[in-house]
């Protein structure tokens, strides 16, 4: 084959030897406009990992960059005037130049072509290539000369950065955090040859501006810089080798996806690779990795599929299929440390303390776990671990240790729960009227045995026009009230787990079928007339609701008065007031169901207006000692509705009315939602507005393990874990998860002790036998 690699940076370069190191008899050019000492940047950091499989894959150029690169383990953090350091990391760090050479030279050995200062427009300039890699960077002229086809979707990031170096030797992957009287500042540094280092900084759009720094030209900014981080760079300067820019030096990261990865040209098989394909914010140091993974990839599906001209089409296929995923992820998490640093001046630094604005700093991606970080190191952890317990009240037992972060007690207004792990409120669709019944006993006293600290049962409807389906359970009447007194007095009396109440009204979404006989489904028979805030119904063949009259909000704000008092009266510990998933409340709350002209709908303060009317009622009714949490939707994962921004303005209407607590939830308002899935999909929502709008979060979904629920307490992210489906697959899940993590004051009840043992020694020798 004739392939010729259009952009000498690593992707170009490394496929380019990998293919004709795998077969010689291709003709590969390597075209390049620079000559060959000339890039930008100094240095590119890469994982342990990533060496790895380039020794696999081409061990001579391994060992060469293996010869050049500085290894290290350790994350050291400055903050506040302390000095934190962490190690067991793996990173390895080389200069761009010296890599490019060792590169170009492996190249040359191998019988690669290499042409420099030849600036490419178009692919069309090699008639005779059967591919053509378009490895030219995130502004690809050949990727913008097929935008059409390669759908290019590129968002420009808030975030300034200035890209310099110091000839000041750093032993450790070092991120300083500076304040001034305008905002924080952040340098990520890192050493990538004897005698010189990376030195990035970092700061928002307004403090940028601010400081004047768009009008400063670029030695100006360095020396800003210089004055800024005197302490750190102990009298060393800061340099750049972008002399040749006039004006601000400053940048602003671009996030790049394609739809599409590969094209033919008529002629050429055209297709993306690294930077021109996707880009990787540098808070995690991914956009080499993804360059090289990019040229494993692509010739691994050639020595799969074939080396020749016909399976060019479904090898990059293939490659597509595959990279895809790995990009995606690796981009989900670039995402999540980049905009951990677009708001830790508003969200973290000024609330964290440096213990925990290390920890969450670590964890910024959601890659590096808990439990991860033990093995990375061990002694740092358990020392964190020492102070979060602390902050809790809690001691370390004789032999020094304390609970992980999960199992730290945790307090608001007159209740203290055992442990932050929370049974979500999981509707069963199976009371008959609205009373609980032996199931709804069972259901829930199995799961305040199993561990949880605090139990919920399903949504409860406050009154027979408020339920989803004829099965959901209601309190409005007294045989609810004792059928709910006789769970409630179980829970107290044989547990020490504590049991909610979440209050709630179905709005246009109810008069359904049971979920197993189609869920969301309009009653065929036995409907109940419907309201909502505007008459839209949730289905295109679901029931219209009514527009709620003033007259309709009396009712219901004494209905969920009337439910309150009863929950009060029956001892729940905790009350919740259901305000997500496009019931009642939330569609008022939605711009995607709140239509109304008048005083309750138009702006956040209009739409939440009703909401916090039965809040402030019900609040007034419930004893000041016993908490309350509101459940809101975070984002409606759908265009022209909440996003996370306006649910922390509800999030702070609701503290100021008197919330003690949000549940931080996603979705279901319309049904046509497109969620992101993902582990932990919906954490950042509870963490946004713990941090900014300084309140107790509960953060939910996907959250499926002691080291998930761990990761985000510790990090400061959520107060409390509400966790489901583990649930309903295991009762026991909070007792399990202990076990399998070595915790061994979790709570057992006594008929049940008997089992711990041979349950801890089961997963021992579970651990042994996958070992072997």
């Amino acid at each position: 084959m004739r392939i010729v690699c259009i952009g000498g940076g690593p992707a170009g370069l490394y496929f380019a030897l990998l293919m004709k190191r795998q077969h010689p008899a291709h003709h590969v050019t390597v075209v390049e406009r620079n000559r060959p000492f000339d890039t930008f940047g100094w240095g590119v950091v890469f994982s342990d990992a990533t060496m790895q499989s380039m020794r696999q894959w081409d061990p001579e150029t391994a060992e060469a960059i293996e010869v050049a690169f500085n290894h290290w383990d350790d994350i050291e953090l400055v903050f506040k005037g302390r000095r934190i350091r962490t190690t067991g990391h793996g990173f390895v760090g080389i200069g761009r130049k010296k890599m490019l050479n060792i590169l170009q030279d492996r190249c040359l050995e191998l019988g690669v072509e290499l042409l420099f200062e030849r600036d490419v427009e178009s692919d069309t300039e090699f008639p005779d290539a059967d591919l053509v890699i378009a490895a030219d960077g995130v502004n690809s002229r050949i990727r913008n000369r097929y935008a059409d086809v390669f759908r290019p979707d590129m968002v420009m990031r808030p975030n300034r950065y200035i890209w310099l170096g110091t000839n000041k030797r750093f032993d450790a992957f070092t991120f300083d955090f500076q304040r001034t009287e305008h905002g924080w500042f952040q340098a990520h540094i890192y050493r990538f040859d004897e005698t010189t280092s990376t030195f990035i900084v970092e700061t928002t759009d307004e403090v940028y501006k601010a400081h004047g720094l768009d009008r400063m030209d670029q030695q100006q900014s360095i020396e800003f810089c210089e004055k800024l981080f005197a302490e750190t760079l102990d009298g060393h300067g800061l340099m750049t080798n972008a002399r040749h820019l006039r004006g601000s030096a400053w940048l602003n990261f671009g996030r790049l996806i394609c739809e599409k990865w590969s094209h033919f040209n008529g002629n050429s098989h055209v297709v993306l690779m690294g930077d021109s394909a996707h880009t990787a914010h540098f808070a995690i140091g991914s956009g080499t990795k993804l360059a090289i993974d990019d040229a494993i990839e692509l010739t691994r599906q050639f020595d799969i599929l074939g080396h020749d001209t016909a399976s060019i089409p479904a090898v990059l296929a293939a490659y597509e299929e595959v990279r895809r995923v790995d990009v995606a992820r690796i981009q989900n998490a670039a995402r999540n440390a980049m905009e951990w640093f677009e708001v830790v001046g508003t969200r973290y630094a000024d609330t964290l303390e440096p213990e925990q604005f290390m920890y969450s700093m670590l964890t910024r991606s959601q890659r590096i776990s808990h439990e991860n970080l033990r093995l990375r190191d061990k002694d740092w952890l358990e020392g964190f671990e020492r102070w979060f317990a602390g902050r809790a009240g809690l001691e370390p037992s004789a032999n020094g240790t304390v609970p992980p972060p999960m199992f730290t007690p945790f307090t608001i207004r007159g209740l203290t729960l055992r442990n932050r792990i929370v049974v979500s409120p999981m509707a069963m669709y199976s009371a008959t009227d609205g009373v609980p019944n032996d199931f709804h006993l069972v259901h829930i006293g199995a799961r305040a045995m199993g561990g949880a600290a605090l139990v919920f049962p399903e949504m409860t409807c406050v009154s027979p026009d408020a339920r989803i389906t004829p099965g959901c359970l209601g309190l409005w009447n007294d045989e609810q009230q004792a059928a709910f007194s006789r769970m409630v007095d179980f829970v107290h009396r044989e547990t020490p787990a504590k049991i909610g109440v979440q209050l709630g009204h179905a709005g246009r979404k109810g008069a359904t079928k049971l979920a197993w006989e189609g869920i969301d489904q309009p009653l065929s028979e036995g409907g109940w007339p419907l309201i909502s805030a505007s008459a839209l119904p949730y289905l295109a063949h679901s029931q219209v609701p009514r527009e709620m009259t003033r007259a309709d909000m009396d009712r219901v704000v004494a209905d969920f008065v009337a439910a309150t008092e009863r929950a009060r009266d029956i001892g729940f510990d905790i009350l919740e007031l259901h305000a997500a998933h496009g019931y009642l409340l939330s569609s008022f709350l939605s711009p995607l169901t709140n239509r109304r002209t008048d005083d309750y709908g138009g702006d956040h303060a209009a739409r939440a207006r009703f909401p916090l009317e039965v809040f402030r009622a019900i609040r007034k009714a419930w004893p000041e000692d016993r908490p309350i949490s509101v459940r809101l939707s975070t984002n409606d994962w759908h265009e022209g509705g909440n996003t996370p921004e306006d649910a922390a303005i509800f999030a702070r209407l609701f503290k100021e009315a008197g919330a003690d607590m949000i549940d931080c939830s996603s979705g279901q308002v319309v049904t046509d939602d497109k969620p992101v899935y993902g582990r932990l999909f919906q954490t950042p929502f509870s963490d946004k507005i713990r941090n900014e709008i300084q309140v107790p979060t509960i953060a939910v979904g996907a959250i499926s393990e002691a080291d998930h629920a761990n990761s985000i307490i510790a990090a400061g992210r959520a107060d409390l874990c509400a966790i489901a489906r583990p649930h309903l697959a295991d009762p026991s899940f909070v007792m399990h998860e202990a076990a399998k993590i070595g915790y061994e004051e979790q709570h057992w009840p006594k008929q049940y002790l008997s089992a711990r043992a041979q349950y801890v020694n089961n997963l021992a020798r579970a651990a042994t036998t996958a070992g072997k």
